[in-house]
């Protein structure tokens, strides 16, 4: 509310301009330890790859416990671990956090979610077995898996699956 002309007004009470803010400069991801854009760049074996928030694929892999097809000999614990990690990979590797898309991936290559080829699981029982409770299998999984595969669409792994019956090999990175 305005005042009126008639009532004084001391200076300390005088409406003055706004403190402004200077534009900020521009920011770069120069410490150790900031986030950077492109995590291929730095990746070396063994090391993982930094993403946002990876942690959300275990929260959203719960979803998927009860739909998970699991083989003689093979334990739950093992899957749901291996499978997050990769889908933290393959999430990291687009920068963001990881969503359903992620976890999929993971799931039909190697058959987790359908029916599986007894290549499949063969393969899993391979890479999955014991990655809960070793750090240098979880490493060993997360790295066999080339780029490549974990760029591809849940759908576009089904479709490499089903066309080509020694797609496996290939996709996984694991040798027939």
């Amino acid at each position: 509310m305005t005042q009126p002309k008639f009532a004084p007004i001391l200076p300390n009470d005088e409406v003055r301009d706004l403190y402004r803010l200077a534009a900020p400069s521009a920011w770069l991801a120069d410490r150790p330890a900031d986030f950077r854009a492109d995590p291929g760049t730095l990746r070396k074996a063994g090391r993982g790859t930094a993403g946002p928030d990876q942690g959300y694929a275990m929260l959203l892999l719960e979803r998927y416990a009860d739909r998970i097809d699991l083989s003689e000999g093979e334990h739950l614990v093992d899957v749901m671990r291996g499978v997050a990690i990769v889908a933290m990979r393959r999430a990291a590797l687009y920068g963001r956090a990881p969503v359903s898309a992620d976890l999929e991936v993971a799931l039909r290559l190697f058959g987790y979610l359908g029916e599986a080829s007894a290549e499949q699981v063969e393969a899993r029982r391979t890479l999955f077995g014991g990655v809960s409770h070793d750090y240098v299998k979880e490493r060993t999984l997360v790295d066999v898996i080339p780029e490549a595969t974990l760029r591809m669409t849940p759908a576009g792994i089904l479709e490499r699956l089903a066309g080509d019956p020694g797609a496996l090999a290939e996709l996984s990175g694991v040798a027939g």
